[in-house]
């Protein structure tokens, strides 16, 4: 009969997953989705080996480095839901969720573009445009955000900060800071000027879809 690990192996293997998730996303924003394994294991100080005990290859790795993005969402929208200022709720939730994207580096684009149908971007996509809507609506209620904002205008902000990819984390990070400061600042009631419609961008940029192809598939369908 095998022996149950003990604690300290149960902790060794949940830090060495968690060094593998890590190392995983870094080296897929320089390497791309296609990165070997073995250049995740050296980049996590790890045998090739140890990276294999704990994701079969390296499509599993890929799926579990998106899940994990997908909590940091998650968890944004939560705390976003969950704060008694509707205001701080609302425009925290898409800074944070910015910070994700300009870091990601085309990433959840590419995972994606692969498993179009994955099921756990759909349901946060789903939660993700109910609960946006709802810190919408606390927020005009309280009278700090501006009556005419839509939701769609969450998806200009991030595909502003989107052009921001490229240099260093360090520095997409701090510069997509520094613009969704003048942009959330724009989404005050106050002194606030009348604006041209909104534009059809969907909260879909959430999860790093293509607004674009998503407009595209639904003209197909139209036709169709």
């Amino acid at each position: 009969m095998r022996a149950r690990p003990s604690r300290k192996q149960r902790t060794d293997a949940r830090d060495n997953r968690e060094r593998i998730l890590t190392a995983a996303g870094e080296v897929y924003r320089t390497h791309g989705i296609d990165a070997p394994v073995t250049t995740i294991a050296r980049h996590a100080g790890l045998a090739v080996a140890t990276v294999y005990r704990h994701f079969p290859g390296r499509d599993a790795l890929a799926a579990a480095v998106f899940t994990k993005n997908l909590g940091t969402c998650r968890e944004a929208l939560d705390d976003a839901l969950a704060d008694p200022d509707p205001w701080r709720g609302l425009t925290g939730v898409i800074a944070t969720v910015a910070a994700e994207r300009v870091t990601d580096s085309g990433f959840t684009g590419a995972y994606l573009a692969r498993n179009p149908d994955a099921v756990e971007a759909h349901t946060l996509r789903d939660r993700a445009e109910t609960a946006l809507a709802t810190l919408v609506a606390r927020a005009k209620a309280t009278g700090r955000l501006r009556a005419d904002f839509h939701p769609a205008d969450i998806g200009l902000v991030l595909a502003a900060a989107d052009g921001l990819r490229g240099g260093s984390p360090a520095f997409s990070v701090a510069a997509s800071r520094r613009l969704l400061a003048y942009l959330l600042q724009s989404f005050a009631a106050e002194n606030a000027a009348p604006l041209p419609p909104p534009a059809g961008i969907a909260v879909n940029r959430l999860l790093g879809t293509a607004w674009t192809a998503t407009n595209d598939r639904a003209k197909t369908g139209a036709k169709g």
